[in-house]
């Protein structure tokens, strides 16, 4: 641990991480590192979580991280009744069950806005931050490890720091982040980020070493997903991207190396960057929140001069690619807080590419990214509001039909909305891709049906929208009870057809 605790009078607070449980109490507001399962805190939860099942003792926490975790926290600490209510996006299956069933209250958030909530003090008074770090500077800076996060406005605005070091992280990672924290208004001043490749901050996190009460060690390595095999609807939507992405250049929108490029997570995301790979695309620049497993390929191919990000995001054997290359991987990558990466700001200044993942998208462009049947909770709308109001160009995808077909993708209305009409420029299916800029409403309803629905519904979709221009008429025909009856029929009968 020498190596990684450089400031002296902090080694005597490394402890182990039962005795770091002292400072923890039933009822405290707790923000952690953490972006999607990448760099969040390991040992203490598993430490708390071993206790109450050991000792019965009942916890009420309210937990603040900066997007989704790893199991070792989210996960454990559901299971055992120990989180109240939780911000601001999420994947585990255990809490998500626990938020649908009402046992969690929960506060779905744009990302931008989680450390600004921190040091606003819109979450009250923040109790402890938890901080996974490969190490600690002479001066108490803390270098975080695969992910920034939330972490800056944790450590600032909480009364007490635990900092989780864990030997599984390079030290190679140190230098990797650029960790810059905009003032509270009226004092705000302009970011002073002009490129995606700029560094306008420090590489570790300002902490008062007086803050922090315990260092505890941890060796358990990020628990990452597994990469969902690339599939032929994701080939098929990664063409359509790639083939407008050379339109929009041949019309003069964009130059030969695009703008910067941002994505969501999961397969779809990873096909459209592996297209890019074997595209005629050079030079290409990302400002996005996560760096997956086909960015790496793009580093590799030579494609690709820059990513900006505050995560990296790749599956088990990404992270072995990522660690066992470190320092080749890390003069392509800056990691940032979430509060500049997913900065709206940034994103309308740098011209960024938005392209996020749809649950189900409407005849009029409306879409949800987050809700199932209107009433449960998937995840969360993440990144992808940051990004998409503020795009140059903002894109959504989704395959045209869900649970093997019974499912349509494209619906009459949607139930629940993330991302309005006025933000979704194009919708992508695996069936075309629907420009919808400079559209009227209905021409709009019928790009999206013709070119992004599946041909099982797409008979329908034309004939409710005639039906409704006829009977109703307007700017956004429907037939209110009809449209909604889409989503009953489904809940009713276990189809849409």
């Amino acid at each position: 641990m020498d190596e990684r605790i450089l400031c002296k009078k902090l080694k005597d607070k490394i402890m182990l991480p039962e005795e770091a449980l002292k400072f923890i109490k039933p009822s405290m507001v707790i923000a952690t590192s953490g972006f999607t399962p990448s760099g969040y805190p390991k040992a203490i939860p598993l430490a708390l979580k071993n206790k109450i099942e050991k000792t019965g003792e009942k916890f009420e926490l309210t937990l603040i991280t900066g997007a989704s975790v790893g199991d070792e926290l989210d996960g454990a600490l559901s299971r055992v009744g120990a989180i109240a209510k939780r911000y601001a996006y999420q994947t585990n299956d255990a809490i998500r069950n626990s938020i649908n069933s009402g046992k969690i209250k929960y506060q779905d958030m744009h990302l931008s806005h989680v450390g600004q909530w921190l040091n606003y003090g819109f979450f009250g008074k923040i109790d402890i931050a938890i901080i996974e770090a490969c190490m600690i500077t002479e001066n108490g800076g803390i270098v975080p490890t695969t992910s920034v996060g939330i972490s800056p406005q944790a450590i600032k605005n909480a009364d007490m720091v635990i900092v989780e070091i864990n030997t599984t992280q390079p030290l190679e990672l140190k230098g990797c982040h650029d960790i810059y924290m905009v003032k509270n208004p009226p004092n705000r001043e302009p970011i002073p980020l002009k490129n995606p490749e700029d560094r306008i901050g420090t590489y570790y996190i300002p902490c008062d070493s007086e803050k922090i009460v315990a260092i505890v060690k941890c060796d358990i390595p990020d628990k990452t997903r597994d990469l969902v095999p690339e599939d032929e609807d994701s080939k098929k939507i990664s063409q359509h991207i790639i083939k407008f992405f050379e339109s929009e250049v041949e019309q003069g929108r964009l130059p030969k190396n695009l703008f910067p490029l941002q994505s969501g997570v999961g397969s779809v995301a990873n096909a459209i960057f592996k297209g890019l790979v074997e595209s005629q695309f050079e030079n290409l620049s990302c400002y996005t929140e996560v760096i997956q497993d086909s960015m790496l390929d793009l580093i590799d191919a030579g494609k690709i001069r820059i990513i900006s990000g505050t995560s990296f995001t790749p599956s088990e054997k990404g992270l072995k690619r990522l660690l066992d290359n470190i320092e080749h991987y890390t003069k392509y990558c800056i990691l940032r807080p979430q509060e500049i990466s997913n900065n709206p700001i940034l994103a309308r200044q740098l011209g960024v590419i938005s392209m996020n993942t749809a649950i189900e998208v409407d005849i009029y462009g409306h879409v949800n990214s987050s809700m199932i049947m209107g009433s449960k909770m998937m995840n969360g709308i993440g990144g992808s509001g940051d990004f998409t109001r503020n795009a140059y160009i903002s894109i959504f995808t989704t395959v045209s039909t869900a649970k093997k077909g019974l499912v349509s993708s494209i619906v009459p209305m949607v139930s629940h909305v993330d991302h309005t009409e006025h933000d979704v420029q194009i919708v992508v299916t695996e069936q075309g891709l629907a420009d919808l800029r400079g559209l009227s409403a209905k021409e709009r309803a019928l790009s999206i049906i013709n070119n992004c629905a599946h041909p099982d519904y797409k008979k329908q979709l034309l004939d409710y929208l005639e039906r409704a221009t006829s009977k109703t008429g307007g700017h956004e025909p429907h037939i209110i009870h009809e449209a909604l009856s889409w989503h009953d029929k489904f809940i009713k009968t276990g189809s849409m057809k």
